[in-house]
């Protein structure tokens, strides 16, 4: 399987990254109802993501951070911004 390999880049969202790929959470950016729900999960500044896997048609994606799994929308994931590492 290769792996595709990407620059880093500033400004990246979740739903941008490819299934394998890391990145430090920056901020979550969205209305605050869906906001503090992504919180109360661990979707924190300053947090490291993995994007796990992409349901077959894109949406929805598992994500893992501090040692759990989690399944977003591409809806949702669209408003965390992310610095690739």
């Amino acid at each position: 399987m290769k792996r595709r390999v990407r620059a880093p880049q500033m400004g990246c969202t979740l739903d941008q990254l490819a299934a394998g790929e890391r990145a430090v959470i920056d901020s979550v950016d969205c209305p605050p109802v869906i906001a503090r729900r992504l919180m109360e999960l661990g979707v924190l500044p300053g947090t490291e993501v993995e994007v796990i896997r992409r349901a077959p048609l894109g949406d929805p994606m598992e994500i893992a951070l501090r040692g759990v799994h989690l399944s977003l929308r591409k809806s949702e994931a669209r408003h965390i911004d992310v610095t690739p590492s």
